[in-house]
């Protein structure tokens, strides 16, 4: 899910020592963070569940699990008692019916595009995707927004524990050659920053995601941002 390449086979990577290194790398989560996706998602979670005649939890409890792997969405929504593989299958599929429909979209926040594109601008820092949406999504996702190149690092569910399992960070700075403490995760739940967390890395959350500001700061962040803008003084800073 999140419920949710660059150049796939040839990252960015950090420079080498005789070069001068980046000083950041700013990992984002997509769904909830820089997609505001919750109309999509509760919709294809709807079908999916309809699809098993089994009444969908509420919308609150839906997007809770936004930012897991899809079969450990669906388990945890389900009480681990409902079918999770077939589940999470006919979630792919409604997600894969409604991407065509111009009915359905998943727009980016306010700011999302400009702070990523002013980034992306920066020769001292590295962006990254960390998500639980698959690879095709993400794909999809950055070939529709002009972004496959700006992104040095993509790490998505289907090479991946679920989150908060750290392994997405740690191939992230594996890819790039960035250093825990010069690396940020941007992220909407408190998967994210525990994930940040078990990683190492600065966690930041988001004001306007899934997951409330007072969970995320229960959960470890460093900080809540209120919008993009206050991101990039943070980054900047």
């Amino acid at each position: 899910m999140s419920f949710a390449e660059p150049n796939w086979h040839g990252f960015r990577r950090a420079p080498s020592d005789e070069e001068e290194k980046p000083v950041k790398l700013v990992i984002f989560d997509i769904d909830g963070t820089l997609v505001d996706s919750q109309d999509f998602l509760l919709e294809a979670q709807r079908r999916a569940f309809a699809a098993h005649q089994i009444e969908p939890p509420s919308r609150q409890r839906s997007l809770s699990i936004v930012g897991l792997s899809l079969n450990e969405a669906f388990a945890v929504l389900t009480h681990e008692k409902g079918p999770v593989e077939s589940l999470a299958q006919a979630y792919r599929d409604a997600w894969a019916l409604m991407r065509d429909d111009p009915a359905f979209d998943d727009p980016l926040y306010p700011g999302a595009s400009e702070t990523v594109a002013a980034l992306a601008g920066r020769d001292n820092l590295l962006l990254g995707i960390a998500t639980g949406k698959s690879r095709r999504g993400v794909a999809h996702l950055l070939d529709r927004r002009g972004w496959s190149d700006w992104f040095s690092t993509v790490q998505t569910s289907d090479e991946h524990p679920s989150k908060p399992a750290p392994d997405m960070i740690f191939t992230a700075l594996a890819e790039t050659g960035a250093s825990p403490a010069a690396t940020y995760m941007i992220g909407d739940t408190t998967y994210d920053i525990a994930m940040a967390r078990a990683a190492g890395v600065h966690p930041i959350g988001v004001a306007w995601g899934y997951h409330p500001p007072a969970e995320l700061h229960e959960a470890g962040a460093e900080r809540i941002i209120a919008d993009f803008e206050e991101l990039l003084h943070l980054i900047e800073g």
